[in-house]
């Protein structure tokens, strides 16, 4: 067994245009004084960081790890939650993506995803540029709009759906097999990949391509009513990342998984700040430790109540005080004693 490092943050939901969130320096040195020992790097984000000539610098990222290295601060892993959505996207959902894309792309649902397939090719060499070993994004959606039916999926369009869905991440898995960094993708619901079977369905598509890993984020489970905690048992194997992050789900006879169109406030399933949710870290984090899990367990914020300083103030003991050392020893190996062949037979009768 190992232990998950931690605790550590993922800046995207703090940026923002007033000090001290609106520069990498400012707003690491603000997480520092919290308490964390890591950032997960949003990419879309300029302030944060510049992800092409992360790509193509080797001295840019050596810089940028400095600097961080300085106030006792790593870099975590890299996200392209939102270039990886645009990978693959629906027509149905063109005009509300398109706001994920620059300028030069937008209305170009082709120019976009091939926009969108050499960001993530970017962000493949700049993980091995900053010497990273996993990295954040989205599947993508081409079939989120038939999730739940009415009329009836045409009979192959799953199957269709899945192998265009890993026709075009293939050369992206590739690419960071070829950087030697596993891909993550976070399961949730809005991405073709938002449970375990569609993973599984993904998986066999790209070959169980050994790049092909997973984010584990307990909230969205939550919100599916999925057991989250049997999931680390299925697929502890492939689980490379983990969000830190809670929800709660408390379905009325008015309302239930889906929302009603409500605002976050108003929903049954919402998320929550750490420790005000019904998740149940301390189980997560004993079968994580269990398994062999030696990544960072980072904060994703995001809270229909609480403003997001508090929790993030609050975040980092709470993700310290639920990391288990793992023990190097068996509790009673005090009363054992050395291997004894005779002995053993004296014990069994034989």
């Amino acid at each position: 067994m190992k232990t998950i490092k931690g605790p550590a943050i993922f800046l995207a939901q703090f940026l923002d245009n007033v000090a001290p969130f609106n520069t990498l320096d400012s707003i690491t040195s603000w997480v520092a004084d919290l308490g964390y020992k890591g950032v997960q790097i949003p990419t879309w984000d300029a302030r944060a960081i510049d992800l092409q000539l992360a790509a193509e610098s080797k001295t840019y990222c050596d810089e940028l790890k400095g600097k961080l290295a300085d106030k006792g601060i790593q870099i975590t892993e890299l996200s392209t939650h939102l270039q990886g959505q645009l990978v693959a996207v629906n027509p149905a959902y063109d005009v509300m993506f398109d706001g994920f894309a620059p300028d030069s792309v937008k209305g170009n649902p082709k120019a976009r995803t091939e926009w969108a397939v050499q960001q993530l090719k970017y962000a493949a060499k700049a993980s091995q540029n900053l010497g990273l070993k996993a990295h954040a994004t989205f599947s993508g959606a081409l079939m989120w709009h038939t999730v739940y039916p009415w009329p009836q999926r045409p009979a192959g369009l799953v199957e269709q759906g899945f192998t265009e869905l890993a026709n075009r991440w293939l050369p992206i898995l590739d690419a960071f097999e070829d950087s030697g960094v596993d891909l993550c993708y976070e399961i949730h619901p809005g991405e073709d990949l938002h449970d375990g079977v569609t993973f599984e369905m993904f998986l066999e598509k790209v070959g169980n391509h050994k790049r092909a890993n997973l984010l584990y984020d307990p909230s969205h489970f939550v919100l599916q009513c999925l057991d989250y905690l049997q999931y680390i048992d299925f697929y502890h194997e492939r689980i490379k990342m983990f969000h830190v992050k809670d929800a709660e789900f408390n379905p009325t006879g008015k309302q239930g998984v889906y929302g009603g169109y409500q605002s976050w406030v108003n929903r049954a399933g919402r998320f929550r700040s750490l420790g005000d949710g019904q998740v149940d870290f301390g189980s997560i984090f004993s079968k994580l430790t269990q398994y062999g899990y030696d990544g960072w367990a980072v904060l994703e914020w995001e809270c229909a109540i609480k403003d997001p300083v508090q929790g993030a103030t609050e975040g980092a003991p709470f993700i310290d005080s639920n990391i288990i050392q793992a023990t190097s020893k068996v509790f009673d190996d005090f009363a054992g004693g050395g291997a004894d062949i005779e002995l053993n037979k004296k014990i069994l009768g034989i």
